[in-house]
């Protein structure tokens, strides 16, 4: 019996196979790459390293086995088609029978087009007729403190979320709610809704930028169009941006606030404050 994490040297996935790491003898786990060499520090430690890609199907051939507790972390190609990428793990996990099929979603109150993908597969892994665990992950804080950079240089936080909250927690908080469904008991056909503890506002996100900085910085609050015209300003593709611009749209109408509890439940500890992220992220 392996735990398997796909995506295993993704932002997230990182995340899972080290909290893993901490519970569990390496031997148990199998990241599941694209690339090698990127999982070679995995592999020093005694983690099984298995070579496959969402769209090369032929590569989960008997990648898993009976027993096995998968976890399928969505792709972040949005031009590939993913909903197609996911369904080559769920037919593996399928042929496999494996005892659980555990998938990084997004909160069931979203319905920007984010979301389409994620309730494709969420379908795809019901009809599957495996054991499943739906871990519909809100936003992560890292969203916004991984790009400080045009936020310091104009002293601005820019966004079309209005006055709406979100109910953001780091990556580390969604991965360790991940480790303990796939360590523990009775997480079968379960869908958790997972956020932050704290939902804030992006002008309450930029007063905090400016505690910490001794910067006046402020929240320009702008339409979903206008804001779609900056994100490709700045060099996103017109698809991914006008995703992006829809989130916040979504944030305006109230459906990234999340207060089931269910991720500081399953962590077994309070989310991490959105503060401590900034701190973090302004040293680094």
């Amino acid at each position: 019996m392996s735990i398997v994490v796909t995506g295993a040297t993704g932002q997230l996935g990182r995340h899972v196979v080290e909290q893993l790491l901490e519970k569990i003898p390496a031997e148990q786990i199998t990241a599941v790459v694209r690339d090698e060499a990127k999982a070679a520090d995995f592999a020093a430690r005694g983690v099984k390293l298995a070579i496959a890609d969402y769209n090369a199907p032929e590569t989960f051939d008997g990648l898993f086995a009976a027993g096995d507790k998968v976890l399928l972390i969505s792709g972040n190609e949005f031009d590939k088609g993913r909903p197609q990428q996911h369904q080559v793990v769920i037919d593996a996990a399928k042929a496999a029978g494996v005892a659980l099929l555990a998938y990084t979603s997004a909160p069931g109150s979203l319905t920007a087009a984010l979301a389409d993908d994620h309730r494709a597969t969420e379908e795809a892994v019901r009809a599957s007729g495996l054991p499943y665990t739906l871990l519909r992950n809100g936003w992560y804080h890292e969203n916004y403190t991984e790009n400080l950079a045009p936020v310091l240089e104009h002293n601005a936080v820019v966004g079309a979320a209005g006055e709406g909250r979100v109910s953001s927690a780091s990556r580390a908080d969604y991965a360790a709610a991940a480790v303990a469904v796939l360590t523990g008991e009775g997480h079968e056909n379960k869908t958790y809704e997972l956020g932050g503890d704290e939902a804030w506002s992006f002008a309450e996100y930029a007063a905090e930028l400016s505690r910490q900085t001794g910067k006046e910085i402020a929240y320009n609050a702008v339409s979903v169009e206008a804001f779609t015209g900056i994100l490709t300003g700045a060099g996103l593709p017109g698809p991914l941006a006008a995703i992006l611009a829809g989130v916040d749209a979504s944030i305006e109408k109230g459906e990234l606030v999340v207060s089931t509890g269910d991720l500081s439940r399953l962590a077994g500890r309070p989310t991490t404050p959105l503060s401590e992220a900034i701190t973090a992220a302004l040293k680094g």
